[in-house]
Protein backbone atom coordinates (compact mmCIF):
# COMPACT_ATOMS: atom_id res chain seq x y z
CA UNK A 1 0.00 0.00 0.00
CA UNK A 2 1.02 3.17 -1.23
CA UNK A 3 1.55 6.34 1.52
CA UNK A 4 -1.34 8.96 1.75
CA UNK A 5 -1.08 11.34 -0.85
CA UNK A 6 -2.71 14.96 -0.92
CA UNK A 7 -6.77 14.57 -1.32
CA UNK A 8 -6.48 10.95 -0.14
CA UNK A 9 -8.96 9.69 2.75
CA UNK A 10 -7.65 7.43 5.10
CA UNK A 11 -9.98 5.55 7.64
CA UNK A 12 -8.21 5.45 11.08
CA UNK A 13 -10.79 3.46 13.07
CA UNK A 14 -13.35 1.36 12.73
CA UNK A 15 -14.48 -0.27 9.60
CA UNK A 16 -16.71 1.56 6.95
CA UNK A 17 -18.98 -0.03 4.60
CA UNK A 18 -18.70 0.87 0.74
CA UNK A 19 -21.68 2.55 1.19
CA UNK A 20 -21.04 4.43 3.90
CA UNK A 21 -17.20 5.66 2.32
CA UNK A 22 -19.50 7.06 -0.74
CA UNK A 23 -21.40 8.88 1.74
CA UNK A 24 -19.31 10.52 3.25
CA UNK A 25 -16.62 11.10 0.02
CA UNK A 26 -20.05 12.66 -1.50
CA UNK A 27 -20.72 14.61 1.51
CA UNK A 28 -17.30 16.18 1.56
CA UNK A 29 -17.10 16.92 -2.46
CA UNK A 30 -20.20 19.06 -2.38
CA UNK A 31 -18.95 20.96 0.35
CA UNK A 32 -15.62 21.46 -1.12
CA UNK A 33 -17.55 22.72 -4.27
CA UNK A 34 -19.72 25.25 -2.23
CA UNK A 35 -17.27 27.24 -1.34
CA UNK A 36 -16.29 31.05 -2.41
CA UNK A 37 -13.62 31.45 -4.72
CA UNK A 38 -12.71 34.40 -2.44
CA UNK A 39 -11.98 36.58 -5.65
CA UNK A 40 -14.71 39.21 -4.11
CA UNK A 41 -14.05 42.32 -4.52
CA UNK A 42 -13.35 43.64 -1.00
CA UNK A 43 -15.59 47.05 -0.07
CA UNK A 44 -13.81 50.11 0.99
CA UNK A 45 -15.03 49.95 4.72
CA UNK A 46 -13.47 46.34 4.98
CA UNK A 47 -10.27 47.40 3.38
CA UNK A 48 -7.46 46.73 5.69
CA UNK A 49 -5.26 49.02 3.79
CA UNK A 50 -6.94 52.25 4.88
CA UNK A 51 -6.06 51.09 8.36
CA UNK A 52 -2.28 52.23 7.65
CA UNK A 53 -0.49 55.39 7.49
CA UNK A 54 0.75 57.10 4.50
CA UNK A 55 4.62 56.53 4.20
CA UNK A 56 6.43 59.28 6.04
CA UNK A 57 8.88 61.47 3.97
CA UNK A 58 11.89 63.04 5.73
CA UNK A 59 13.03 66.67 4.86
CA UNK A 60 12.37 70.60 5.72
CA UNK A 61 8.84 71.03 7.46
CA UNK A 62 8.21 67.21 7.54
CA UNK A 63 7.93 67.18 11.18
CA UNK A 64 5.39 70.32 11.13
CA UNK A 65 3.36 68.54 8.17
CA UNK A 66 3.07 65.45 9.77
CA UNK A 67 0.38 66.72 12.30
CA UNK A 68 -1.57 69.02 9.61
CA UNK A 69 -4.78 67.43 8.64
CA UNK A 70 -5.21 65.09 5.02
Amino acid sequence: MSAPQAGDIEVVAGSPTADELIAIVTVLTARLSDRPTGNKPVGLWADKGRLTRPQLSAGPGAWRASALPR
